[in-house]
Protein backbone atom coordinates (compact mmCIF):
# COMPACT_ATOMS: atom_id res chain seq x y z
CA UNK A 1 0.00 0.00 0.00
CA UNK A 2 3.12 2.35 1.06
CA UNK A 3 4.43 2.12 -2.88
CA UNK A 4 1.60 3.76 -4.17
CA UNK A 5 1.47 6.68 -2.50
CA UNK A 6 5.38 6.82 -3.04
CA UNK A 7 5.03 6.26 -6.77
CA UNK A 8 2.72 9.08 -6.81
CA UNK A 9 4.41 11.58 -4.46
CA UNK A 10 7.41 10.80 -6.81
CA UNK A 11 5.66 11.83 -10.02
CA UNK A 12 4.16 14.74 -8.33
CA UNK A 13 7.72 15.84 -7.74
CA UNK A 14 9.21 14.98 -10.71
CA UNK A 15 6.14 16.52 -12.64
CA UNK A 16 6.79 19.93 -10.14
CA UNK A 17 10.28 20.00 -11.67
CA UNK A 18 10.36 19.75 -14.70
CA UNK A 19 7.30 22.48 -15.00
CA UNK A 20 9.46 24.81 -12.89
CA UNK A 21 12.49 24.09 -15.49
CA UNK A 22 9.78 24.84 -17.99
CA UNK A 23 8.62 28.31 -16.62
CA UNK A 24 11.85 29.73 -15.07
CA UNK A 25 10.61 33.19 -15.75
CA UNK A 26 7.93 32.11 -13.40
CA UNK A 27 10.18 31.60 -10.54
CA UNK A 28 11.12 34.06 -7.87
CA UNK A 29 9.63 37.18 -9.78
CA UNK A 30 7.85 38.23 -12.90
CA UNK A 31 9.96 38.38 -16.00
CA UNK A 32 12.98 37.71 -14.68
CA UNK A 33 15.11 34.86 -15.19
CA UNK A 34 16.37 32.76 -12.04
CA UNK A 35 19.86 33.48 -13.63
CA UNK A 36 19.44 36.82 -14.00
CA UNK A 37 18.00 37.26 -10.77
CA UNK A 38 20.78 35.16 -8.97
CA UNK A 39 23.51 38.03 -10.35
CA UNK A 40 21.08 40.56 -8.56
CA UNK A 41 21.73 38.63 -5.38
CA UNK A 42 23.70 39.66 -3.25
CA UNK A 43 27.28 37.22 -2.10
CA UNK A 44 25.08 35.86 0.63
CA UNK A 45 22.86 34.67 -1.66
CA UNK A 46 19.91 37.06 -0.46
CA UNK A 47 17.94 39.42 -2.30
CA UNK A 48 16.32 42.74 -1.66
CA UNK A 49 12.25 42.78 -0.86
CA UNK A 50 10.87 43.47 -3.88
CA UNK A 51 11.90 39.86 -4.64
CA UNK A 52 8.56 39.32 -2.54
CA UNK A 53 6.04 40.78 -5.20
CA UNK A 54 5.36 37.18 -6.12
CA UNK A 55 3.68 36.35 -3.08
CA UNK A 56 0.87 38.90 -2.26
CA UNK A 57 -0.93 36.38 0.14
CA UNK A 58 2.02 36.72 2.72
CA UNK A 59 2.83 39.54 4.65
CA UNK A 60 6.79 40.20 4.31
CA UNK A 61 8.50 42.23 7.21
CA UNK A 62 10.41 44.90 6.90
CA UNK A 63 13.85 44.57 5.41
CA UNK A 64 13.37 41.14 5.05
CA UNK A 65 15.46 39.52 2.43
CA UNK A 66 14.95 36.18 0.17
CA UNK A 67 17.18 33.93 0.42
CA UNK A 68 18.22 32.09 -2.83
CA UNK A 69 20.06 29.29 -1.54
CA UNK A 70 16.86 27.85 0.69
CA UNK A 71 14.22 28.87 -1.72
CA UNK A 72 12.06 26.99 -4.28
CA UNK A 73 8.73 28.21 -5.42
CA UNK A 74 6.36 27.00 -8.33
CA UNK A 75 3.75 29.28 -9.45
CA UNK A 76 3.02 32.54 -8.35
CA UNK A 77 -0.13 34.67 -7.48
CA UNK A 78 -1.82 33.13 -4.87
CA UNK A 79 -1.44 29.82 -5.99
CA UNK A 80 2.19 29.43 -5.42
CA UNK A 81 3.66 26.24 -3.65
CA UNK A 82 7.20 25.52 -2.19
CA UNK A 83 9.80 26.93 -0.07
CA UNK A 84 10.65 30.44 0.51
CA UNK A 85 13.86 31.35 2.64
CA UNK A 86 14.14 34.86 4.79
CA UNK A 87 16.34 35.80 6.37
CA UNK A 88 15.31 38.89 8.86
CA UNK A 89 16.88 41.57 11.14
CA UNK A 90 13.83 40.95 13.60
CA UNK A 91 14.04 38.40 16.49
CA UNK A 92 12.43 34.96 16.12
CA UNK A 93 9.84 36.18 18.77
CA UNK A 94 9.30 39.48 16.59
CA UNK A 95 8.65 37.29 13.60
CA UNK A 96 6.03 35.06 15.47
CA UNK A 97 4.17 37.80 16.80
CA UNK A 98 4.14 39.56 13.64
CA UNK A 99 2.84 36.54 11.44
CA UNK A 100 0.43 35.68 14.47
CA UNK A 101 -0.95 39.12 14.30
CA UNK A 102 -0.41 39.86 10.73
CA UNK A 103 -1.67 36.36 8.63
CA UNK A 104 -5.06 35.86 9.06
CA UNK A 105 -5.72 39.93 7.71
CA UNK A 106 -4.37 37.89 3.91
CA UNK A 107 -6.88 35.42 4.89
CA UNK A 108 -4.88 32.80 6.32
CA UNK A 109 -6.64 30.45 9.09
CA UNK A 110 -4.62 29.06 12.15
CA UNK A 111 -4.32 25.38 12.85
CA UNK A 112 -1.38 25.54 15.63
CA UNK A 113 1.40 27.27 16.95
CA UNK A 114 4.13 26.29 19.32
CA UNK A 115 6.76 29.34 20.44
CA UNK A 116 10.02 27.42 21.48
CA UNK A 117 13.84 27.47 19.84
CA UNK A 118 12.42 26.44 16.74
CA UNK A 119 8.59 27.80 16.67
CA UNK A 120 6.17 26.58 14.23
CA UNK A 121 3.29 28.06 12.84
CA UNK A 122 0.72 26.43 10.47
CA UNK A 123 -2.10 28.15 8.65
CA UNK A 124 -4.69 27.09 6.10
CA UNK A 125 -6.03 29.38 2.97
CA UNK A 126 -8.47 28.04 -0.10
CA UNK A 127 -7.05 25.24 -0.12
CA UNK A 128 -3.24 25.42 0.89
CA UNK A 129 -1.28 24.86 4.05
CA UNK A 130 1.13 26.90 5.02
CA UNK A 131 3.65 26.21 7.57
CA UNK A 132 6.53 28.85 9.15
CA UNK A 133 9.40 27.88 10.79
CA UNK A 134 11.07 30.72 12.70
CA UNK A 135 14.64 30.02 14.48
CA UNK A 136 17.38 32.47 15.99
CA UNK A 137 20.30 33.39 12.77
CA UNK A 138 23.77 32.77 13.91
CA UNK A 139 24.59 36.60 14.51
CA UNK A 140 21.54 38.46 14.67
CA UNK A 141 17.91 38.07 13.22
CA UNK A 142 15.67 35.35 12.40
CA UNK A 143 15.84 32.95 9.56
CA UNK A 144 11.98 32.33 8.72
CA UNK A 145 10.72 29.07 6.21
CA UNK A 146 7.30 29.25 4.81
CA UNK A 147 6.49 26.00 3.03
CA UNK A 148 3.65 26.13 1.19
CA UNK A 149 1.76 22.78 -0.04
CA UNK A 150 -1.91 21.66 -1.34
CA UNK A 151 -3.82 20.12 1.67
CA UNK A 152 -4.13 16.99 1.88
CA UNK A 153 -1.60 16.11 -0.31
CA UNK A 154 -3.07 16.59 -3.85
CA UNK A 155 -1.52 17.43 -6.79
CA UNK A 156 -1.44 21.51 -6.74
CA UNK A 157 -3.13 22.66 -10.56
CA UNK A 158 -0.96 23.73 -12.67
CA UNK A 159 -2.36 26.68 -15.34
Amino acid sequence: MAMPKFANLFTIAATSLVLGACSQSGMLGSGNTMEAQTQSAGQDGAMPEKAFNRFPDIPVPSGARMDVNRTIVFGGGEGWFGQLGIDTKHDSDTMFDFYKQELPSFGWQEITSVRAMMSVLTYERQGRVLSIQLEKATISGAKVTLTVSPRGGGAPVMN
